[in-house]
């Protein structure tokens, strides 16, 4: 074999892989393609799962056919407790308070930053406080 042969087998090769690799590529894009598509079916489903779920509660929430009737009551009972939740933030709220979507950054940063410390490190003074808070909610 000469230069120019060694020289064409290896243009050969490298064109074979390259449409491997293409066709390999295409596949792949296809693969992901319908598992996107997959994923909008299933959240489909699951929109329709939802709605199907609404529309029995609207219909039969008060009196719910056996299979049902716990699905139901966690939703009242649901219900009932963010009705309760609301009342109090009522209560609570004061003139100059912030806007809701900072409270609730500012909750999140605060529960973000309690669950990155670790238990040792958490102050004994921080545990107290929290006690007292939990029997006002009871009372």
């Amino acid at each position: 074999m000469d230069i120019k042969d060694t020289l064409d087998t290896l243009k050969d090769k490298a064109m074979d892989l390259a449409q491997a690799g293409v066709a390999q590529s295409k596949r792949l894009a296809e693969i992901a393609k319908l598992k996107m598509a997959n994923l909008s079916e299933e959240d489909n489903i699951k929109k329709a799962y939802l709605e199907i779920g609404r529309l029995y509660y609207a219909e039969k929430g008060a009196a719910p056919d056996g299979a049902y009737a716990a699905a139901c009551e966690r939703i009242t009972a649901a219900r009932a407790a963010i009705e309760a939740n609301k009342d109090r933030i009522a209560e609570l709220k004061q003139p100059g308070d912030p806007a809701d979507e900072e409270i609730m950054a500012e909750y999140a940063q605060e529960e973000a930053t309690v669950e990155e410390t670790p238990a040792e490190e958490t102050p004994a003074v921080e545990e107290t406080e929290e006690a007292p808070a939990a029997e006002e909610e009871k009372e």
